[in-house]
């Protein structure tokens, strides 16, 4: 998927269709923040242990209770924001894979890990329509932009 049909899919799927929060609303965007983390230098690694809190995000592969290939991933500063060393970190990305089963260190050392590193970008709404008007007068077009519609 190219980065900008994905980022389009992504925001309108984050942000109407979350199972965990409510859909957002027009009267929602004037205190809106938008972030994007762009991945980079994917990393194998052989130990879970190897990699570093608010440095690395990391991504898990395991095999559930079921015998299903199941995966989980967190950017690097959720680990740092919530406080977690790095066993709290691998839990927690296991149970958000959906891992139901006591979790043993045996069972950690079964993890197939990738760290990796991002670039994060923030944007308030405000800054956004800033933005976006001055590129549009900037191409050329002297007429204000109509009013922003979420699926432009």
């Amino acid at each position: 998927m190219n980065l900008h049909s994905g980022l389009r899919e992504y925001t309108l799927t984050s942000a109407l269709k979350d199972s965990r929060f409510p859909p957002m609303t027009r009267d929602e965007l004037p205190r809106l923040f938008c972030s994007v983390s762009l991945l980079t230098n994917f990393e194998d690694v052989c130990d879970y242990l190897d990699w570093e809190v608010g440095v690395h995000g990391i991504r898990i592969e395991f095999i559930n209770e079921k015998g299903s290939k199941r995966t989980a991933t967190y950017l690097p500063e959720v680990a740092k924001e919530q406080g977690w060393d790095h066993i709290q970190t691998i839990d927690s990305l296991l149970r958000k894979g959906g891992y139901k089963a006591p979790i043993t260190n045996e069972f950690r050392k079964t993890i197939k890990l990738t760290r990796y590193r991002s670039e994060k970008m923030t944007m308030s709404y405000t800054e956004y329509l800033a933005h976006r008007q001055h590129h549009h007068f900037q191409n050329g077009i002297g007429h204000p932009l109509p009013p922003y519609n979420h699926y432009s």
